[in-house]
């Protein structure tokens, strides 16, 4: 299958390191002050080129550049573009020892994006039609990184979301003393009014008995789900808090294979599924987190790169809320998210829609 017009003659990986306006603060990974970000150009025989991408909250990127530069291009080179799936789960097994999950599943899924971009011109359609069809606009919520926020800021910054047109919205918790998280949650509660979505955040910072005990206590500020209240690898943990509290759970950016997602949803008792594409294994990896939530009647939602979660969102009719994350890599993009009476638009070019804007991008390259 090696000598075919769609064969990859070229692969191209750049690495960025993307300042945010501000600081932003969560309760384990501490202060965010850039994103990075590392794209991964795919070129064919016939001219066919599909642009992956991957990005981390600020660590780690350097090492899945090297996986891409050094390992996956020479792996790739001369193999079918048009063979998605199996160039997927080939690139896992290429490194299934030194890396099953982690690293390689964010290399691999710049990969994989880049190819379902190839896919997607081929067939002259958009990536919400091609990955299921479902429609091209989803519900969406605006989730902030702001537990170093002041309650001031942190309204402040609600009221901003509102005025952009969410109708759903998420706040990060896990404070020292779970009272004042509490009373952060009552006040945002208190601006939203009872018919807007609201969203709670602790990443993984919290043992089983602070998840429980913070849950049992805004409970009654309708909570739609809380996401990440204690380590994402305790499935079991996950599932005592679930029958200690009546708020629905919710994990998956931090689950990087599909044998995570199915030990998740075997024993940690979830309402919500979360796969981010850029880190388990890309488009594919997405949709088959996609299908075993359908299977297990299970709600499918996104976290982070909401520019190219948009159009898997809306491809899927069991889907649930887009996150639109507070690292705006869209802002580096042609085609910034658009929302229309709260809903997030999927792109309609062919493709999967995400075209960055290199000029903008251009000062933050890193050369390595």
């Amino acid at each position: 299958m090696k000598n075919s017009n769609s064969k990859i003659t070229n692969i191209e990986i750049e690495y960025y390191q993307v300042p945010l306006d501000e600081v932003l603060n969560d309760a384990m990974h501490g202060d965010h002050t850039h994103f990075e970000l590392i794209l991964c150009r795919v070129t064919c025989q016939d001219g066919y080129q599909g642009v992956g991408y991957t990005y981390t909250g600020g660590k780690g990127g350097k090492a899945i550049y090297s996986l891409l530069e050094d390992e996956l291009k020479p792996f790739l080179l001369d193999e079918n573009a048009n063979r998605v799936e199996y160039l997927n789960d080939q690139m896992a097994w290429h490194l299934h020892y030194v890396g099953r999950g982690g690293l390689v599943s964010f290399a691999i899924s710049a990969v994989d994006i880049a190819l379902w971009d190839i896919r997607c011109k081929r067939l002259n359609q958009p990536l919400w039609c091609v990955a299921g069809g479902a429609s091209n606009k989803t519900k969406a919520y605006a989730g902030g990184i702001d537990l170093n926020f002041s309650e001031e800021k942190l309204l402040n910054n609600i009221r901003n979301y509102l005025d952009k047109g969410f109708n759903a919205v998420k706040i990060k918790v896990g404070l020292p003393d779970y009272r004042n998280d509490v009373a952060r949650i009552a006040a945002v509660r208190n601006l939203l009014g009872k018919d807007r979505k609201f969203m709670i955040d602790a990443n993984y910072s919290l043992s089983v008995e602070q998840a429980i005990k913070l849950a049992n206590a805004v409970e009654k500020y309708d909570i739609s789900w809380f996401e990440e209240p204690t380590i994402p690898d305790d499935y079991q943990g996950f599932g005592r808090i679930a029958d200690g509290i009546n708020i629905p759970t919710a994990m998956g950016e931090n689950l990087h294979t599909i044998y995570e997602f199915g030990y998740a949803i075997a024993q940690a008792k979830l309402s919500y599924l979360q796969p981010d594409a850029s880190n388990i294994g890309g488009i594919t990896g997405w949709l088959k987190v996609a299908a075993l939530a359908q299977a297990n009647n299970l709600t499918i939602c996104s976290h982070g790169m909401h520019e190219l979660h948009v159009s898997l969102m809306a491809s899927q009719p069991h889907a649930g809320h887009l996150e639109v994350h507070s690292f705006p890599i869209d802002q580096y993009t042609k085609t910034p998210l658009k929302l229309v009476e709260g809903l997030a638009i999927a792109p309609s070019d062919a493709g999967h829609g995400v075209t960055f804007d290199m000029e903008l991008l251009a000062p933050h390259r890193i050369k390595i």
